[in-house]
């Protein structure tokens, strides 16, 4: 009887646990209602120490050439480290060249993969020389391509006689005082063996002045693994078709209070209808009536004469300073977003002034000639 009983009570803890385990799966589904989603980009995944080195060469091409020294064979770390110490040497890297603030900003860079684009452009020139077979790094001399270190002095022999290579902005030249030299373009990848062996013989070359060394990535076997893109967002909305009825009332209600603050503002094509209100108080209706008029008329957008347009950058910038400083910013914003109304709107002011100008000389003169 005492196995039968120990093997019902094992029974019952299992089921149990199982009945446990299921409620909260159930639990946990019904709770999450949120939809994730990743982006991935059409190219495989790049490296590190590839984007840095672009993000050196933004900072300074003396920079770029600094950093590749320093990074020739790093790549074989990458074998024995774990990717996060792989991370953090390529930054102990950098920040030979780099303050702190730099240092931040390459590790944002490297959060939303920002060079990634770069590298996989310079991944693409490679595919259309195209690279030759087997080769983890190679060389195009005046469209004579080879990946033995050895041909690179006979290629360079007849280099003058073949055509010169175009060259792009985002080419990195290694550094020289002649420019008319014979183009030697590196197809490979920073930090590995083979890389680090045509670097040597090209920029002791390009040191020398014998030829222009210009180097482009190339992986020969890219990663495997998506690039997954961030800053990208992804909206589900659900749109309701179900018809609704709505009072009229409130809607009414709703349009009345938008033309009552239309109606708060102080000036309308030059009047001042806070000071017109409180100096004639018994035409407030009447005043209030022109005021929503003035505001309909201010949106018909009608074209401008030649005349009309001049000194119009100049009202504007008066019209700003003239204004109280905590309304300034205000005014500045409404003027930029509704320039072709408020072009007319400062015209009409102009032309009243100009107007009062003219009736007040008049004036003046009458009362000489009296």
């Amino acid at each position: 009887m005492a196995p039968a009983k120990a093997t019902n009570v094992v029974r019952l803890l299992l089921g149990s646990t199982a009945l446990w385990l299921s409620q909260l799966g159930a639990g946990t589904v019904a709770a999450s209602k949120s939809v994730t989603a990743h982006l991935a980009a059409k190219w495989p995944e790049t490296p590190l120490l590839l984007e840095a080195s672009e993000f050196m060469a933004e900072e300074s091409n003396e920079k770029f050439w600094q950093f590749l020294e320093t990074v020739q064979e790093l790549a074989i770390y990458k074998q024995t480290e774990s990717d996060y110490s792989y991370y953090n040497l390529i930054l102990k890297k950098a920040g030979q060249f780099l303050d702190n603030l730099h240092i931040n900003l390459l590790k944002f860079a490297f959060s939303i993969r920002a060079y990634s684009p770069a590298i996989q452009m310079f991944q693409q020139i490679a595919a259309d020389e195209p690279p030759p077979d087997g080769c983890n790094a190679f060389v195009v001399i005046h469209k004579k391509h080879t990946c033995k270190i050895n041909e690179i002095k006979k290629l360079l022999k007849k280099a003058a006689s073949r055509t010169r290579p175009y060259l792009f902005k985002g080419d990195h030249k290694f550094p020289t005082n002649k420019e008319n030299l014979p183009v030697v373009i590196l197809y490979g990848e920073m930090g590995t063996r083979t890389f680090s062996a045509f670097h040597k013989v090209l920029s002791a070359k390009a040191q020398n002045e014998e030829i222009l060394y210009v180097l482009r990535h190339y992986i020969q076997k890219p990663s495997s693994r998506k690039m997954y893109l961030s800053g990208y967002g992804v909206e589900l909305a659900i749109k309701s078709t179900e018809y609704k009825a709505l009072d009229d009332t409130q809607v009414k209600t709703v349009t009345n209070t938008t033309v009552e603050d239309e109606t708060e503002a102080n000036e309308v094509q030059g009047f001042l209808f806070g000071k017109l209100k409180e100096i004639y108080s018994d035409l407030r209706d009447n005043l209030t009536a022109f005021q929503k008029y003035l505001i309909e008329s201010n949106k018909q957008m009608t074209p401008l004469k030649v005349w009309e347009l001049q000194d119009l950058s100049f009202q504007a910038a008066s019209q700003i300073m003239s204004t109280p400083v905590y309304d300034a910013i205000k005014l500045m914003k409404d003027i930029s977003q509704n320039f072709p109304i408020k072009a007319r709107l400062r015209m009409n002011v102009l032309i009243c002034l100009f107007q009062s100008t003219l009736n007040s000389q008049e004036f003046e003169k009458s009362a000489l000639i009296q």
